[in-house]
């Protein structure tokens, strides 16, 4: 097959680990250096506007080998993550990008490269997803954009779209085995010492601590009591009989000032609490499950699944390293 020719497309603001990353996958190996790393069928360009060099999100200069020009001949165009606040303003790299999509290249942002896509117009009326952190921001700037923040990646197909950071090499594998087979992408993960396919999403990343108590929120002291209490079999008539409610009073007080329903709430605190046990100690998932209040490490798993996208021993094993 011919060469499928890839540009980095960089950016004042561009993050450094991300244009690493496109580069260890997608570049070629050092010149005269022989070493097992795969040699794969892609040309790599780092292009900037006028060929100039970029300052990046850490003061860093990175110098580009091509101007725009070359996004023109371009199979694939990569934006890495970037400073969302100063991307918006650079319109000669948005609009070379939005024309090498116009053209038939697939554009493929990692982190909060999305920003960069979403400026260019090439996520409206797409999924897409970004560092969990900034979810809220691109959903908030861009309406038009379906925004999942659960997922390490999007495929949509001429547009992808990657989580945060290390999620950018989940997505750079996902388009080496869809372009070249799942042999190709099992031999660049093992050079990188990285899975070839991680199970979950970035849900089981996301931090969700019980949030702190404002000045008049009348329910903080029954949220922080309930917390207290996880492992004990609680609903919310016991909520509500703590705050010297009814249910029905109880319920609507608690929407208004935490977002959520109670017994959403109180699932998600049993959930942050397990994570915490599995991440910290070495308890079996049953024993877990009971201090969470899930009662059943089955039950547990249904609710651990819904939220992290993964199983509680997939996860132990992601942050503990437990073979």
């Amino acid at each position: 097959m011919h060469a499928l020719r890839v540009v980095v497309l960089l950016m004042d603001g561009s993050v450094l680990f991300d244009v690493g990353t496109a580069t260890t996958v997608f570049g070629a190996a050092a010149p005269g250096v022989v070493s097992p790393r795969p040699q794969l069928p892609y040309e790599l360009q780092l292009a900037a506007a006028g060929g100039r060099p970029v300052t990046t999100s850490m003061g860093v200069k990175l110098s580009p080998t091509a101007g725009l020009e070359v996004l023109e001949g371009a199979d694939l165009v990569v934006v890495g993550g970037a400073l969302p606040h100063v991307v918006g303003g650079q319109r000669a790299a948005l609009d070379a990008l939005a024309a090498a999509h116009a053209r038939g290249a697939r554009a493929m942002s990692i982190c909060t490269g999305a920003f960069a896509l979403a400026h260019a117009g090439l996520l409206d009326g797409r999924r897409a997803t970004t560092h969990w952190s900034y979810c809220a921001r691109l959903a908030e700037e861009f309406p038009a954009v379906d925004v999942d923040p659960d997922v390490l990646y999007v495929d949509d197909g001429d547009v992808l779209t990657s989580a945060g950071l290390a999620a950018g090499m989940d997505l750079c594998l996902h388009v080496v085995r869809g372009d070249l087979g799942a042999d190709a992408a099992t031999a660049v993960a093992r050079w990188n010492v990285v899975a070839p396919h991680r199970d979950g999403g970035q849900a089981q990343y996301i931090d969700a601590p019980l949030p702190p108590a404002r000045a008049g929120d009348g329910l903080a002291a029954t949220r922080a009591w309930a917390v207290a209490r996880l492992d004990t079999p609680l609903g919310v008539e016991d909520l509500a009989r703590h705050a010297h409610m009814s249910a029905r009073t109880f319920a609507r007080r608690f929407v208004a000032e935490t977002g959520e329903a109670p017994k959403r709430w109180l699932t998600q605190q049993r959930v942050h609490h397990a994570r915490r046990l599995l991440e910290t100690t070495d308890l079996p998932v049953e024993e877990v499950a009971r201090r969470s209040g899930f009662g059943s490490a089955a039950a547990m798993r249904i609710h651990f699944g819904r939220a992290t996208a993964t199983r509680p021993t997939a996860y132990r094993r992601t942050f503990r390293g437990v073979a």
